[in-house]
């Protein structure tokens, strides 16, 4: 795929989200930065891990949904990735059916692990914990609170950014302690949870579909 082409299709999904929601002008520069933190992390090899609680959570695993399979076009395997899937004996049907994905992990989804470290650690650790298992330094951590203030979010940034970590979070507009951790913050407008996540989950769907442009337009 040529860059001209990556970039056309980048710059569709931003207008189209301002087009459909002016509101969101006012954190643009977050927005972009919060794009680009993410793709130039993957573009480097590194791997995504997501958190969040109650809506968040489901955001997280919503997250996930859209980066490691195909969101909105196709993401067909390399000729080398098919050959591979041949010679390992697959009859066509792997490498037929089988889409390229982006590594992301929801850290909201492993219930024997995250009950474990809730019993034996702490209920506030069970993020904190992963991050220390799983990160490694240049991968992304991505926070959704929309307080800003949960305290099993707060620990699991700073253990992400005692790894080397990038780390990136989603909040509502008020100051909170999440804005004073992250790398890269996005303060969306809401004056509730609910209006709050819905604004996260429209600023998500559009960096998910500029993730997969860049990488998977032609």
């Amino acid at each position: 795929m040529s860059s001209g082409s990556r970039t056309s299709a980048v710059e569709s999904v931003w207008a189209e989200l301002y087009e459909e929601t002016p509101a969101l002008v006012e954190v643009a520069d977050a927005i972009a930065a919060s794009y680009e933190l993410l793709r130039d992390s993957l573009r480097n090899g590194r791997q995504l891990l997501i958190c969040g609680n109650g809506g968040s959570a489901s955001d997280s695993e919503h997250i996930a949904g859209e980066l490691a399979k195909p969101c909105a076009q196709a993401r067909p395997l390399t000729r080398q990735q098919r050959d591979a899937l041949l010679a390992a004996g697959d009859d066509g049907y792997l490498s037929e059916n089988l889409q390229q994905g982006l590594p992301v992990w929801p850290l909201v989804s492993q219930a024997a692990l995250i009950t474990a470290i809730a019993n034996d650690q702490g209920g506030d650790l069970i993020f904190a914990q992963q991050v220390m298992a799983y990160g490694r330094p240049g991968d992304v951590l991505w926070a959704l609170s929309t307080s800003g203030n949960s305290a099993n979010i707060i620990h699991a940034l700073r253990a992400a950014a005692s790894l080397g970590l990038k780390t990136l979070g989603f909040s509502g507009t008020a100051d909170n302690e999440m804005s004073m951790i992250c790398d890269v913050v996005v303060g969306l407008p809401g004056s509730n949870v609910p209006a709050i996540q819905h604004s996260h989950q429209l600023v998500y769907h559009a960096i998910c579909l500029a993730l997969e442009a860049e990488w998977y337009s032609t």
